[in-house]
């Protein structure tokens, strides 16, 4: 008789032989233009569902839910509201029991956690620190995948903030870096996360001891690092990679301090990074060269020379994510366009 991890398994390659029919029937690559420059972008867990940001020099900006219609094989628009300044980050909920009602945050001056229900949008709570006199902007976020309930942001005021969405308050506030915190991601499980900065270092954090971090790894001459992603399927790698570069660094944590790989495969600077969800040797590129790149690391430590797949777009690439769930899937955001490409 089956146990009933080999049952979930069965299940899950069920599932995913579905998907891949469904996908066959699709083209492979779907376009949406926007009324405006996109800038934050994220994928939802419901099909095709995805959120753009608007990068607006002013005040008013605006976020806008699209979703592929099956049936035109264009993009409608499910719901768009207002946001105050440019979102520096939207994510949708990583809960897997989402249909016609799910959650949404943003972050630009404060956290914002939308409510979407029957295509309609209600701002549920704005969360900020009531002990602050003055309003630091949020540069990213992360939301925990085990701890559904915990958001953890990053700030230009060197902080990490851990929000319980619940009760709708902080958690804790830590003191991460030397100077400008840009990019935070949790690891695997609910306690341990790392953040990258203006400092120029990676630093692992762990909730349960906040006495004491890791630097994991510091850019030469301490260049500013700005985004990092964590492995999905092997939670010991890591990358990142710094302001005005054309490499990506992956790390080890198992021997911190010196890169396992860099890859060097721009020609222009890198903007974004996106792991792949269901296989732990797979992550995307993407810069102002307009290339999103998708490289193979499973030959690491040895170099890895050349990117094994590539697309050119119109335009600098400004953001890149793989949908979490359509694992075929990747979506770029260049100029005004939204891209999803099948690979």
């Amino acid at each position: 008789m089956n146990s009933d991890q080999e049952k979930e398994d069965i299940k899950e390659e069920i599932q995913e032989e579905k998907i891949e029919e469904e996908n066959t029937k699709k083209k492979d690559i779907y376009t949406y233009t926007a009324p405006w420059t996109i800038y934050g972008l994220g994928w939802s867990r419901n099909p095709f569902r995805l959120g753009i940001c608007s990068f607006i020099e002013e005040y008013k900006n605006q976020v806008q839910v699209i979703e592929l219609n099956e049936k035109t094989q264009e993009f409608d628009v499910v719901a768009q509201f207002d946001h105050n300044y440019p979102a520096t980050k939207i994510l949708f909920s990583p809960d897997e029991n989402v249909q016609d009602k799910e959650l949404i945050a943003t972050t630009g001056d404060y956290l914002r956690i939308w409510g979407l229900e029957n295509n309609e949008i209600e701002l549920k709570c704005i969360l900020k620190n009531k002990n602050s006199m003055y309003c630091a902007p949020l540069t990213s976020f992360d939301w925990n995948e085990t701890n559904k309930n915990m958001i953890g942001t990053s700030s230009i005021d060197t902080t990490c903030t851990m929000w319980d969405l619940e009760k709708e308050t902080s958690i804790t506030q830590i003191i991460a870096h030397d100077k400008e915190v840009y990019d935070i991601a949790f690891r695997k499980g609910e306690s341990e996360f790392a953040s990258v900065g203006a400092d120029g270092s990676v630093r692992m954090f762990d909730l349960r001891n906040l006495e004491h971090s890791t630097i994991m790894y510091e850019s030469p001459n301490l260049v500013s690092l700005l985004r990092l992603g964590w492995n999905k399927q092997d939670q010991n790698y890591l990358a990142t990679f710094s302001i005005d570069s054309e490499q990506i660094v992956i790390l080890d944590t198992r021997r911190p301090s010196i890169p396992v790989s860099i890859l060097d495969g721009h020609v222009a600077n890198v903007n974004a990074l996106a792991w792949a969800p269901n296989s732990s040797c797979h992550i995307c590129s993407a810069g102002d060269d307009s290339q999103a790149l998708i490289w193979d690391l499973s030959k690491m430590p040895e170099p890895i020379e050349d990117p094994f797949l590539g697309y050119q777009a119109e335009s600098e690439i400004n953001q890149l994510q793989w949908s979490p769930t359509q694992h075929h899937w990747i979506s770029i955001a260049f100029s005004n366009k939204l891209q999803i490409l099948r690979v």
